[in-house]
């Protein structure tokens, strides 16, 4: 008959025996290495893109004030009309513009007839000095009331074009060809120049100006590629334009200029590109972003993940003799999240440890 610690003793050998024959099975496998996916490099063209923020105006996005005061009389558009450049958009109150020239018209034949008056009394009293009947001071007297006459007249011809101007003001005319923004003020409204919103707003949207900023390290990354900005407005490809519902307009733009100052606050500059907008489709005040694309000709290209980013360097690991061996390499600024364009550093054909390049060490038996 088993005693109780016999039954211990047993039980405390069979564990035993079972850890030790799962450690015999377990212990090859702490000799297995881990195994680096690895790739040669090879040239190909490749393009990236990057995306900006940008803003979307008009060609020309003009205020419209009056000139004149008074309460608009009619209202001839709606927000949203496309309108001709001279078109007919308010009509302020003329009647007493048009008071005030018949006043200046008045005023101008007043003056003419007083200047004729003057002209026949200088005229006669020259024929009577000359004939030694008056005197000179009766001559000067003449002809400076002569010459006052045809100041008056010249001053009252100005205060006609004045009083015309004013009434040709009343009438408010679209300065350009364009659209029609919102309309705050309707029929009775009093307004004047010195009003704080303006009448409306015309936007020129033919083409549309999209307005973003580049960095500072983005302006020189983009000289360097063309040489010059000149050169670099030049040869830039076309831009697309994503706009705010993620959805890509449809027609593509150029990029006209890019601004040579160097905002201080933000270290940014502003660059403008134009899109085509017959389809009305863009807004001006609306947002998106600026797609521009770069394409390198023959280039390496690699994962990020075959890269280690140490401060302002990266590094790749070459695979030589079945080793890692660290390598220095530059790539472009330009990068889709997911490739980098490698310009100095590997030659085609050099064999590249591609994907937990953070997980190596110098000398690491890849292979």
């Amino acid at each position: 008959m088993i005693t109780e610690n016999k039954k211990w003793i047993l039980l405390i050998g069979i564990i035993g025996c079972t850890m030790w024959m799962a450690s015999c099975k377990q212990a090859p496998d702490a000799g297995v290495k881990p195994s680096y996916a690895t790739m040669k490099v090879e040239a190909a063209d490749k393009e990236l893109s990057t995306s900006y923020s940008a803003t979307i105006r008009g060609r020309q996005d003009i205020d419209i004030y009056p000139q004149v005061s008074g309460t608009i009389e009619k209202l001839c558009v709606t927000e949203g009309q496309r309108v001709r450049r001279g078109q007919l958009l308010f009509v302020i109150d003329q009647v007493p513009y048009k008071a005030a020239l018949k006043t200046a018209v008045a005023n101008v034949e007043a003056a003419r007839a007083g200047l004729a008056t003057a002209e026949l009394s200088y005229n006669s009293n020259k024929e009577l000095y000359a004939q030694k009947v008056v005197s000179e001071f009766s001559l000067k007297t003449a002809e400076n009331t002569f010459l006052t006459a045809k100041a008056q007249l010249a001053q009252a011809e100005a205060q006609e074009m004045s009083a015309r101007n004013n009434l040709s003001y009343t009438e408010v005319k679209s300065p350009s060809d364009g659209v029609v923004g919102a309309l705050p003020y309707r029929a009775g409204a009093l307004v004047s120049a010195a009003m704080p919103k303006p009448l409306t707003t015309v936007s020129d949207n033919s083409d549309m100006y999209v307005y973003f900023s580049m960095t500072e390290n983005q302006l020189l990354a983009l000289t360097r590629e063309y040489g010059s900005m000149d050169e670099a407005l030049k040869n830039m490809p076309p831009v697309e334009l994503k706009l705010n519902d993620n959805s890509v307009y449809d027609k593509k733009g150029v990029i006209e200029s890019i601004s040579g100052v160097i905002d201080r606050q933000t270290g940014t500059v502003v660059a403008r590109a134009v899109f085509p907008n017959e389809s009305r489709l863009l807004h001006s005040g609306a947002s998106g972003s600026i797609i521009v694309p770069s394409t390198y000709k023959s280039c390496i290209v690699i994962p990020q993940g075959a890269t280690v980013q140490m401060q302002d360097q990266t590094i790749t690991y070459k695979v030589v003799d079945g080793k890692a061996v660290s390598t220095l390499i530059t790539v472009a600024s330009i990068s889709d999240g997911r490739e980098f364009v490698v310009l100095d550093g590997l030659q085609q054909g050099d064999e590249i440890v591609s994907a937990g390049a953070g997980l190596l060490r110098e000398g690491t038996v890849v292979k």
